[in-house]
């Protein structure tokens, strides 16, 4: 069985940096240009009604247009509008969509808390009946090629990609990025990626003597859309590999899923995946993916996702876990995010303790047409070998947020964004 690119997702570099060429996005002239006045700025944070908790990674959208976001793990978003916006358009896993009017909601700085009600289904309001999991599955699959886009789009994402050493953060990447992403089902099959504007910083000190890179950046993280990257997973042939079963009903977007786990067979001998997939009862498209990779045989893991290492030392991964969304638009799913997130383990030879390093990589689409869509030329676009870190400058836009979405950071994250800020800040006065 063909490994999937998704593994490259999360493959690192633990030697010297490697080169990589510049790329850029926007206009033929590489600039793009946008009136801050054009929008208006609403922050929130989404909580469970009943137990005030954070709904991570809930869907934001302004209703009835392309523009959306998701929550940070702290259930928070920030969202730039048009004034021109009506509503806002609220979803999560298991819960009743929320519709608020954006002229209630406060703006250009309020905070505003948003609670949701949980939609749980009955079993007894479900009509009760056999139900075969691969037989759903393989519908799923069956009806790739009409639940989802079938012509080009152009999107606008927020990409972040962070690295840990133990509980530090070392090293920072954020970056506006345009995608040009393929019809499914179709021969024309290759997402392109290329970066409009993007920042870094990289606390070099703390890695001791190990540069921990990740390759590939936006354009591996895309490889999560496994409606589209069906190779180890989606694919009549690939789930001859593995067993399914059907653990429950959830609400998605107002609409009853089959919630389908699966794990790879006990008679393969290579790691595979294991997850869930959340799929519609009656159109069978699946509207989300939470699944990782089976890490049992450490050594072969090891060897998929480790691109290079120093003599003397050894690199296993203990988690890889994935997210994926789509959202439906006019009849047809749209991939609007993904999220990886991978543990690696650190030892050497002469050293008595161990370190861990944690890398997590996330996309999130806040924009789309489909209008005059072309692929972008080769030179543009970002490779599966480029190091993201590489490609963008440290902080050097004092603008760089503009009127983009973005993923709301972290706390810890935008800590040490603001510091980092401090020193560029205190350099400047020294020139």
């Amino acid at each position: 069985m063909k490994t999937s690119r998704i593994f490259i997702l999360i493959a690192v570099v633990l030697l010297s940096a490697m080169s990589a060429e510049a790329a850029f996005a926007g206009n033929s002239d590489g600039k793009k240009k946008v009136n801050p006045q054009d929008f208006i700025t609403i922050r929130g944070k989404i909580i469970d009604g009943q137990t005030k908790l954070p709904l991570i990674f809930a869907s934001v959208t302004v209703k009835e247009s392309n523009v959306g976001i998701v929550t940070n793990i702290d259930g928070e978003f920030t969202l730039k509008v048009s004034p021109s916006a009506t509503n806002l358009e609220i979803s999560y896993l298991g819960y009743k969509n929320l519709i608020l009017p954006i002229s209630t909601l406060k703006e250009n700085g309020g905070k505003n808390t948003i609670e949701m009600e949980a939609a749980p289904i009955p079993i007894k309001e479900i009509i009760v009946k056999p139900v075969d999991p691969e037989a759903v599955v393989e519908r799923a699959i069956s009806n790739i090629d009409i639940n989802y886009e079938s012509v080009p789009n152009l999107m606008t994402a927020f990409y972040r990609e962070t690295i840990r050493k133990n509980r530090t953060y070392v090293s920072i990447g954020e970056a506006v990025v345009e995608i040009f992403k393929a019809p499914y089902g179709n021969d024309i099959r290759f997402d392109g990626t290329r970066i409009y504007k993007g920042r870094k910083s990289a606390d070099v000190e703390k890695m001791d003597t190990v540069l921990f890179k990740l390759q590939g950046g936006p354009v591996t993280v895309l490889q999560l859309d496994i409606v589209k990257n069906t190779e180890s997973i989606l694919t009549k042939e690939a789930m001859e590999y593995y067993d399914y079963m059907i653990s429950g009903v959830i609400e998605i977007d107002g609409k009853p899923h089959y919630i389908i786990d699966f794990k790879q067979k006990p008679s393969v001998d290579h790691p595979l995946f294991m997850g869930s997939f959340f799929i519609n009862m009656e159109t069978f498209a699946i509207t989300e993916a939470e699944f990782g990779f089976n890490l049992e045989d450490k050594e072969a893991a090891a060897s998929i996702f480790i691109r290079k290492k120093p003599l003397g030392m050894k690199v296993y991964p203990e988690v890889a876990t994935y997210r994926t969304k789509y959202r439906a638009q006019e009849g047809k799913l749209h991939f609007i995010y993904s999220r990886a997130e991978v543990k690696f383990k650190v030892d050497w030879t002469k050293k008595l303790f161990h370190t861990y390093y944690t890398t997590m990589s996330e996309i999130a689409v806040t924009d789309r047409t489909d209008q005059e869509v072309i692929k972008f030329a080769k030179e543009d676009k970002i490779k599966y070998t480029d190091v993201f870190s590489e490609k963008v400058s440290d902080f050097s836009d004092k603008q760089y947020w503009g009127d983009y979405n973005v993923i709301e950071p972290d706390q810890s994250i935008e800590t040490a964004i603001r510091r980092l800020s401090r020193k560029l800040k205190f350099s400047d006065r020294e020139e």
